[in-house]
């Protein structure tokens, strides 16, 4: 690993523990030491997770780690069963007991027997790739696991997000955008969102929605695997700008074979027009240089911003993603990720006068001349609380078309 100055990648362990903890009915139990999960709630806790009684440790000793001793996690497990009666127990290893090789599964295996709850072990301890990869195997899991029964009842006007991770910035605000929106489009209602609000119960009833709407590339699998189990169809597109909005509504609508409430679709199509009017201005009044952006964030981030901001003439400069594209097709969309800090620093400070979207300390090491705007994990200094400002939809674009014409107004 080359030298880091700031954060490094989470890894798919991390990802696990903050997609784990918002189930409710559910607990959380990290078997490592117990400063590995006093600094992990520290950091889960800048989420807005209820970390009360939903994440426990175990911690372990040298006797533990030499002699593989494992009574302290029977222990455990048979604790936390007994006075907090979860329906289901998480089991997560932490690196140094995935060093060792503790055998994690086979201690579920046969204390299974002696629980009511029910034992899910994750023992990679955070080797398995970075926090895309645990993201895209809790959600599979999830599906794998509850969704049940194998016939449910569909509800026609029930519909399950899927990719809303706890880590992402802002994500109840645009999970509470995204609510609205499906009300007043289709009075629909949400049945379950996958990663940051859900009980057991909900997780176990996912196959009766009539659509699954998918917010990042990692929930795709999830996505796949419920349309192969129950035939529910899904769409991958995040709502984005007036235009995206109208488009990912058309899209659902025909998926959905229901009509779109004319009014609110007149409402959006009248914003889009006051948009090409805006950028015809702004184009036609004198401008130092061309309107350019450049979007630092997860991959979905990118390609929603990056399609925003072309409906208002900007040249896309930078694409830089902060997670591995290893899984990823990006031959045609420009998108980077810098396997060492220091070119992704040197990068950053090469960006001058441009719309700068990003985490909190990619935009931070752009210099003053952009004007910058925090979309996007990390941000050590942020704090979710509000859940009314979102980036998506029709409010999402009215906040950020703030953002454009602030934009425009230091380019003259």
């Amino acid at each position: 690993m080359s030298l880091c100055r700031n954060y490094p990648t989470p890894s798919n362990r991390m990802a696990v523990m903050w997609s784990l903890m918002p189930i409710k009915n559910s607990v959380v139990l990290e078997y490592g030491p117990a400063g590995t999960t006093h600094f992990g709630a520290g950091f889960y806790g800048s989420f807005d997770i209820d970390l009360e009684n939903s994440l426990f440790t175990t911690h372990i000793s040298e006797d533990d780690i030499i002699m593989g001793d494992v009574s302290r996690l029977e222990k455990a497990i048979l604790e936390v069963d007994e006075n907090y009666k979860p329906e289901v127990i998480f089991i997560v290893a932490s690196a140094v007991v995935a060093v060792i090789g503790t055998d994690i599964k086979g201690v579920c295996t046969y204390m299974q027997d002696k629980v009511k709850a029910k034992l899910i072990c994750f023992d990679d301890g955070g080797f398995g790739g970075d926090y895309t990869m645990g993201i895209e195997n809790t959600y599979t899991l999830f599906v794998k696991e509850f969704a049940l029964p194998e016939n449910p009842v569909k509800n026609p006007d029930k519909y399950n997000i899927l990719g809303a991770s706890a880590a992402s910035y802002r994500i109840r605000s645009d999970i509470w955008e995204i609510k609205d929106l499906m009300k007043r489009s289709f009075n629909m209602e949400n049945g379950v969102i996958l990663g940051l609000e859900a009980r057991i119960e909900d997780l176990k009833n996912m196959g009766g929605a009539a659509l699954n709407i998918i917010l990042r590339k990692e929930a795709l699998p999830a996505a796949k695997l419920l349309k192969e189990k129950f035939g529910t169809p899904y769409i991958y597109q995040c709502p984005y700008g007036y235009t995206g909005t109208l488009e990912w509504i058309n899209e659902m609508a025909e998926i959905l074979s229901k009509e779109i409430n004319i009014s609110f679709k007149k409402q959006l199509e009248e914003k889009i027009k006051d948009v090409r009017d805006m950028s015809r201005m702004m184009m036609a009044t004198r401008m130092r240089m061309q309107p350019t952006a450049s979007i630092i964030g997860d991959y979905d981030i990118i390609i929603g911003l990056s399609n925003f901001c072309k409906e208002f003439g900007f040249i896309i400069d930078k694409k830089i993603c902060n997670h591995s594209l290893k899984n990823i097709d990006t031959e045609n969309e420009n998108i980077v990720s810098y396997k060492k800090e220091k070119d992704k620093i040197n990068d950053l400070k090469n960006i001058k006068g441009q719309l700068v979207f990003g985490d909190e300390i990619s935009i931070g090491i752009c210099d003053n001349s952009n004007t910058k705007v925090c979309v996007s994990f990390p941000y050590p200094s942020k704090t979710q609380i509000a859940t009314h400002l979102p980036f998506m939809g029709e409010r999402g674009t009215d906040y950020l078309m703030e953002i454009i014409r602030e934009y425009f107004s230091n380019m003259r």
